[in-house]
């Protein structure tokens, strides 16, 4: 399987929300990433279900939505209406996540666990047979434009071999200074799924370097 490129509408311009999903819809990319924030698990408040709502009236790309929330149990299903198709939520924030992820698929969404930068992987075995992705964060959650931490290579190619090892049928995608610079050594770690916002939507030409994203072999 090639990998997949997610844009991240966190980059986008709000003020023309529209005309940047729609160079999504138009792109090479696979899904749309959508970060929801709370002020609460994470120092910054991005947007909720009405902005979801509206970009999935014109998305012609899935819907990959990342819960950044404390407590997230209490909006799966409404996650769900809003039109979300894969809903990814922190580790850090489930106290009882093989339920989260049940219920996540029992929606019919596909089920999907972030880990910060801090959490080790190892902590995910157990989870592995229960869920289709998992997201490994390569900056502090929060905020955009940062800079990519080095160190998350390392905690690629350990989920890599648990996911080999166990022939599990579960992506890895990284969020967090994702750009052309490292893209291709992402995904001969390992990665199945590139988040890019700032990378993407600063450029001079958003569905080019897109394309770049994708066209890495």
């Amino acid at each position: 399987m090639s990998h997949l490129v997610s844009p991240s509408l966190l980059a986008a311009d709000f003020g023309n929300l529209a005309k940047d999903v729609n160079v999504i819809n138009e792109s090479l990319a696979d899904w749309i990433h959508c970060d929801i924030m709370d002020g609460v698990f994470v120092p910054n408040i991005s947007f909720g279900f009405p902005v979801i709502e509206q970009v999935k009236k014109i998305a012609r790309k899935p819907l990959d939505v990342h819960l950044m929330i404390i407590d997230p149990d209490r909006y799966l299903s409404r996650f769900h209406d809003a039109g979300a198709d894969i809903l990814t939520v922190q580790y850090e924030a489930c106290n009882h996540l093989n339920r989260t992820a049940a219920e996540i698929r029992r929606l019919g969404m596909k089920a999907g666990v972030a880990v910060n930068p801090h959490t080790t992987v190892a902590l995910l075995k157990n989870i592995l047979p229960y869920i289709d992705m998992v997201l490994i964060m390569t900056v502090n959650p929060g905020f955009g434009g940062q800079s990519f931490i080095k160190e998350s290579y390392n905690k690629i190619s350990e989920l890599r071999k648990m996911i080999d090892d166990g022939k599990y049928d579960v992506f890895i995608e990284v969020d967090g200074g994702i750009d052309t610079g490292n893209a291709r050594k992402l995904i001969e770690t390992g990665v199945d799924v590139l988040v890019a916002g700032n990378s993407i939507f600063s450029s001079k030409d958003p569905a080019d370097t897109i394309k770049k994203l994708k066209n890495l072999t």
